[in-house]
């Protein structure tokens, strides 16, 4: 029984840093190296294990003795049906039945419309904007609605709802924010249930339409692979763009995304990742760094840490456009590598360039951009800029 003198953990004490400190919130590096420095595997003073460097979490994410075990999607209320939250076979099954929409040569020819949408949004921006509101945002929500076969006026919309559920994502959440994440992931299947009504009677060439055709899905599993198609194929490339756009701008280095835009989109992905942690759960007995990890035990895979390990990247807390990052973990690795990969590249390194191209004198006309105060998902609230054209 629990002495009830003792307060409660605070957020500090279970995950090792204060997720809601105005000062982490604007640069986690500073803590994620603080804790590294105790060993490659931390243990908070509540007991949470968290893998800080590159090798332990490339375990964590691709060896299939860890798994997802239950997500945190649970504090809606309905079970975690999406295949982000499952082990095999289900995750195989649906993740299998979704992936074709994904592959390279699939995704190559949305790049003139992706294209199109980034020239239309760029030159409607003013010259004093928010390119969170006017570009980061917009350009993912028309891409991944267009391939699901959302109508136009429903695309602005599912802001709300998203970043409710991308707050929902993160291991600590109070019950307002609880409740607030359920509400909106109700809301979410709601308009789901009924555009999948009409797409079942009018099919058209989507991607929804082709999903209400599969008779392995069931009703659950279709919805929450709707409501996962939508939010993760925008909310981490809302900010790749966002987080590119300050790093480029602050270090002078705007230009270079119009020349060598994939080396750039590579670089911003390590050094400010858009996913800053992701947990693991052992499905066995075993060890972890020379740690015992019964079976049952959560892990947490520290991505941000991990893409600035000095025995993998020289130099890791310098932002430099010219190295080779290939080896960063921005997207995850083994079973659960980020099915929309190749298209939050493609968005982002259309989206770096044409803005580099049409206003590479930009400045911020706000030092000090406030962040989000979301966890797992690092990315600005807004971001004002000055466009020189």
């Amino acid at each position: 029984m629990n002495d009830v003198n003792t307060p409660p953990a605070t957020p500090a004490d279970v995950l090792g840093f204060d997720p809601f400190d105005p000062e982490f919130l604007r640069d986690p590096y500073v803590r994620y190296r603080e804790m590294s420095e105790h060993g490659p595997l931390f243990r908070t003073r509540a007991g949470l294990l968290i893998a800080t460097t590159h090798e332990l979490c490339t375990v964590l994410l691709r060896d299939p003795r860890f798994g997802r075990g239950s997500g945190p999607m649970r504090a809606t209320g309905e079970p975690a049906q999406s295949f982000l939250w499952m082990d095999p076979p289900d995750h195989t099954r649906l993740r299998g039945l979704v992936s074709r929409a994904f592959t390279p040569r699939m995704l190559e020819r949305l790049r003139p419309r992706i294209e199109a949408i980034t020239t239309d949004l760029v030159s409607s921006l003013p010259k004093e904007a928010d390119l969170v509101s006017g570009l980061a945002y917009p350009l993912p929500v028309m891409v991944i609605s267009e391939m699901l076969g959302v109508p136009p006026e429903d695309h602005l919309r599912f802001r709300g709802w998203s970043e409710s559920l991308a707050r929902g994502l993160d291991p600590i959440l109070t019950d307002d924010l609880a409740a607030e994440s359920g509400r909106a992931a109700q809301e979410f299947r709601d308009y789901f249930r009924e555009l999948i009504a009409i797409r079942r009677e009018r099919p058209g060439d989507d991607l929804l339409s082709a999903l209400t055709q599969v008779s392995e899905l069931t009703e659950g599993e279709l919805l929450a692979t709707c409501v996962l198609l939508l939010v993760a194929g925008h909310e981490t490339t809302v900010n790749l763009i966002a987080n590119g756009v300050l790093n480029l701008t602050r270090h002078g280095l705007l230009k270079h995304a119009a020349e060598h835009p994939k080396q750039v989109v590579e670089e911003v992905l390590r050094y400010d990742p858009p996913v800053q942690l992701t947990a693991r759960q052992a499905l066995q007995d075993m060890e972890l760094g020379g740690v015992p990890v019964p079976a049952g035990t959560r892990v947490m895979a520290l991505i941000g840490a991990a893409n600035r390990d000095p025995a993998v990247f020289s130099d890791p807390d310098r932002f430099d456009v010219t190295r080779d990052p290939g080896r960063h973990l921005a997207f995850g690795l083994g079973i659960h590598f980020c099915l929309g990969a190749t298209l939050a590249r493609m968005e982002g390194e259309i989206a770096l360039s044409a803005l580099a191209t049409a206003a590479p004198d930009l400045d911020l006309a706000e030092p000090e951009p406030p962040y989000k105060g979301n966890l797992v998902l690092r990315g600005l609230a807004r971001l004002h800029v000055r466009l020189r054209r």
